[in-house]
């Protein structure tokens, strides 16, 4: 790749990272409705998850999932399920009477969660197919390899949206902790929100392939 594919690649890329997405909108969900440490380690999960789906289209599973829609329906619910009781999950621990910190997930569930919802997501199999390859010569000796590259590049440039979202939702949260009734109704709110975000993953359809 020369230097001026790079630069798009990553201005690309870091427009793409800095606009809302179901990932940013989910981290953001998680710090709000159990703080930062949950945030954080929901973040490094969900990383983990994209890069499952950059090795994936590396070697061609990806496009195998999405050219096969049973397969793409499969997974398209799994995720979708998982995150709707993720989110009713935490819209009922939200109205206990304990507080939030003893309800709240520890970081390596929050982790696991966030691995399991972007590794079952597959719009973001779509998204690495579809945006990678764009930026790779078909001339290239090594295609696979240069996927990877770019591939982690775009994982970072996310996760350190995400990251920065976070700390947002974590200082909001914190304002709302003097207020018990307010931040019940913001963990109602995310649970329900997350909630949201599985419906649509569950409506969402296969990308036409060609």
């Amino acid at each position: 790749m020369n230097s001026g594919n790079f630069a798009l690649f990553l201005a690309s890329a870091l427009i793409i990272a800095a606009i809302p997405g179901p990932g940013i909108l989910y981290v953001a969900a998680r710090t709000l409705a159990s703080g930062r440490r949950v945030g954080i380690a929901s973040t490094f999960g969900t990383a983990i998850g994209g890069l499952v789906h950059v090795v994936a289209g590396s070697i061609g599973i990806s496009a195998l999932l999405l050219a096969s829609a049973e397969l793409f329906t499969v997974v398209k619910f799994v995720g979708a399920l998982y995150l709707i009781w993720l989110g009713l999950q935490t819209f009922r621990s939200a109205s206990r009477i304990e507080p939030a910190l003893e309800s709240a997930p520890d970081a390596r569930r929050a982790f696991r969660d966030g691995v399991m919802v972007e590794a079952f997501n597959p719009k973001t199999a779509a998204f690495f197919i579809a945006f990678i390859p764009q930026f790779i010569a078909p001339t290239s000796p090594m295609p696979a390899l240069q996927f990877v590259g770019l591939g982690l590049m775009s994982v970072a440039l996310n996760t350190l949206a995400d990251a920065i979202v976070v700390m947002t939702a974590s200082t909001l949260r914190s304002r709302a902790n003097a207020h018990p009734d307010l931040l019940r109704r913001l963990r109602q709110g995310s649970g329900l929100f997350m909630a949201g975000l599985g419906v649509s993953l569950a409506l969402a359809r296969r990308p036409a392939t060609t």
